[in-house]
């Protein structure tokens, strides 16, 4: 067995830190300990399990025990992600490692097949005399770095992204460490891999791909019985859950129980940008059956093969699972909703948002992004939020929810009521322009923006007719932006916004090269899924991504080292306002409404400072006193991939 920490086993005991302050085998309350194992050769034993409960009673006679606390330094209670790190994984400072009161780690073959403590070719001499990996590994010892450089060369020999994406998970499985020190480093290469485009594409194959576990199924069988299944996971600190039900998968529809791709991607983004550590994260699928016909017929379906279920019964089922949470993880775990249908994913937000701490990815996060690309791209247009008219393409959670958080934004600056301020946004759904006439047949979420105006079909009808400055696609539908309506936007706008943010890119409503081109190389262009430069007249274009990874890691790290209790729509306001903050005037230069992705780890640290800053303003936060400098404990709280050392 190994000890996590930097102290060398002593023969014939136990061995902590310090050794001036070892004692006997009665534990301090609730001290953290630092643990080794040796046998009576001075070796540290094979395959040991240890409970400090139990100590005296798992370890031979002969063999001395000793317990040695942990020095002073090493008491540090907030670690990554902002909670007590009783695993010992984060410590913000590397050289100071906390083991659990009840410890388990395999050594030799095993130790090479525990993705959390696996570290390849780069365990040393020393590690691989103590932990019996001599000759399970070639003789050279490799560092971290040349981990990264050998990684990357080989995901770059793979020509179809697919591929690349099942290389990055296997390697996830392998080695988490190796994964998210990948991920970091190379964030704008991969990040188009672990999460969209190609998890969409990986959520309609998951069936065939599917290999091992990596998160919670949940499904209508287990009526009864979440809390426990709940228990099953093997971590027990759980801080934030990303939950889907398969229904509504980026631009794909109903991929059912195979939309679990979802929650692992967002959940790998919320360590590798946000900094929350991996044992914390759960993704869950609740499996209530899908209505794809394809994936009932298809023998590697994964799923329940029925048709979905709805009503009392679904809602009874998710019910369970919210109460199950919360019992289990207590009142601070973050859940994340994700690509819930529209009209489950607006009910869910409002039944749970007063009782658990919730949040919308797809209704909040998209919104709080989308935002802060409008907020910079003022600094390129001119004038302020209220001067400019608004139209959407698509009415469901994407176009909503930004709609609403443009009109909270313009309320806020302005001090006009809300119900004003919606007047400048116009909606368009598949029967046309969202109007007053239409009231009646209308879905609840899209009533507060039925405006006076006579109703219109054809969307180019409606963009000549509402003359808006910003154009925003969330509709899910492919190329619909046409030449027509973008030479339109571009006929009455010096500098026309536009925003295709539907996913994945097969679904954008206009390709960037479209945007550029027919708007003359005057368009301030973003899209949800990336595209590359554009060369139009002369002129390299390069457009932003209104990704919502922006957002979400950040977001959520703000909740956690604050302790919130509940979501506010201020605090989606100020993760907008951090954003748009982080965009220079360089970036500016280059058309630009949204900083790299390269220093997204800065961004998300300034962005959780915002929000945790809001929380306790607000009232909402429970992790007292707040901190002097919040982006300093933000950036503190980050889990780091950087390998431990083993004696």
């Amino acid at each position: 067995m190994m000890s996590l920490n930097g102290s060398s086993f002593l023969k014939n005991s136990i061995s902590g830190v310090s050794r001036t302050q070892s004692q006997s085998l009665i534990l301090p309350a609730r001290r953290p300990m630092v643990v080794a194992v040796v046998n009576a050769n001075g070796r540290p034993e094979r395959n040991v399990g240890v409970s400090l409960d139990n100590a005296a009673k798992e370890i031979n006679a002969p063999v001395a025990v000793e317990v040695a606390e942990s020095d002073s330094k090493q008491q540090t209670a907030i670690v990554g992600g902002g909670v007590e790190d009783v695993y010992g994984e984060d410590s913000a400072t590397e050289d100071h490692f906390i083991t659990p009161w009840s410890v388990s780690v395999a050594s030799g073959y095993s130790l090479l097949r525990d993705p959390h403590h696996n570290k390849g070719l780069a365990f040393t001499e020393k590690e691989r005399d103590a932990h019996y990996l001599r000759g399970l590994l070639p003789p050279v010892v490799v560092n971290h770095d040349l981990q990264v450089k050998k990684m990357m060369h080989n995901m770059r020999q793979y020509q179809v992204p697919l591929q690349r994406y099942q290389a990055m998970m296997d390697l996830q499985e392998r080695n988490e460490r190796l994964f998210y020190k990948l991920l970091i480093e190379n964030v704008e290469e991969l990040l188009p891999i672990v999460y969209t485009p190609t998890v969409g594409e990986a959520c309609q194959k998951y069936g065939s791909i599917f290999k091992n576990p990596q998160g919670l199924f949940i499904s209508l069988k287990d009526k009864g019985k979440i809390l426990e299944i709940l228990k099953n996971w093997p971590q027990k600190k759980i801080q934030v859950i990303v939950v889907t039900d398969g229904e509504r998968i980026l631009g794909l529809g109903d991929l059912g129980c195979q939309g679990m791709g979802i929650p692992v991607g967002k959940l790998s983004l919320y360590t590798a940008l946000g900094g929350i550590r991996p044992s914390a994260c759960l993704p869950v699928t609740i499996d209530v059956g899908t209505n794809n016909e394809k994936m009932l017929n298809d023998e590697f379906y994964i799923g329940l093969r029925q048709r979905r279920a709805s009503g009392k019964e679904y809602s009874e089922l998710m019910n369970e699972f919210m109460t199950a949470v919360k019992q289990n993880y207590g009142e601070k775990v973050l859940i994340q909703f994700e690509d819930f249908a529209n009209h489950n994913a607006f009910d869910l937000l409002a039944k749970y948002s007063t009782t658990h701490l919730v949040f919308n990815d797809d209704i909040q996060g998209t919104a709080s992004v989308v935002l802060a690309g409008l907020i910079s791209a003022l600094k390129l247009v001119g004038g302020t939020l209220a001067d400019h008219r608004f139209l959407f393409l698509g009415a469901g959670e994407a176009g909503t929810g930004i709609a609403e958080l443009i009109a909270l934004e313009i309320s806020k600056q302005t001090n006009a009521p809300l119900e004003e301020t919606r007047k400048k946004v116009f909606l368009v759904d598949s029967k046309g322009l969202i109007v007053k006439s239409r009231l009646d047949s209308l879905q609840h979420f899209k009533k507060p923006w039925a405006h006076d105006h006579e109703p219109v079909n054809d969307f180019l009808d409606v963009v000549k007719s509402i003359r808006p400055t910003v154009l925003i696609g969330s509709s899910g539908a492919g190329q619909t932006f046409t030449k027509e309506i973008i030479e339109a936007m571009s006929s009455f706008n010096k500098k026309p916004i536009i925003l295709a943010l539907s996913n994945p890119t097969s679904q954008s409503e206009c390709t960037a090269e479209q945007a550029y081109t027919w708007s003359e190389g005057r368009a301030i262009f973003a899209s949800g899924s990336p595209f590359g430069p554009v060369e139009y007249n002369g002129k390299v274009y390069v457009s932003g991504q209104s990704n919502n990874a922006y957002i979400f890691p950040g977001f959520g790290l703000g909740l956690i080292i604050s302790g919130a209790i509940r979501v506010h729509d201020d605090m989606l306001l100020a993760a907008s306002e951090a954003l748009a903050e982080q965009v220079t005037q360089e970036h500016f230069d280059n058309g630009l409404i949204y900083p790299p992705f390269t220093n997204i780890r800065k961004i998300s640290a300034h962005i959780a400072a915002r929000v945790a800053a809001k929380a306790y303003e607000l009232g909402l936060a429970s992790r007292l006193p707040q901190p002097e400098d919040l982006v300093a404990y933000a950036e503190s709280c980050m889990y780091s991939p950087k390998y431990r050392s083993y004696r």
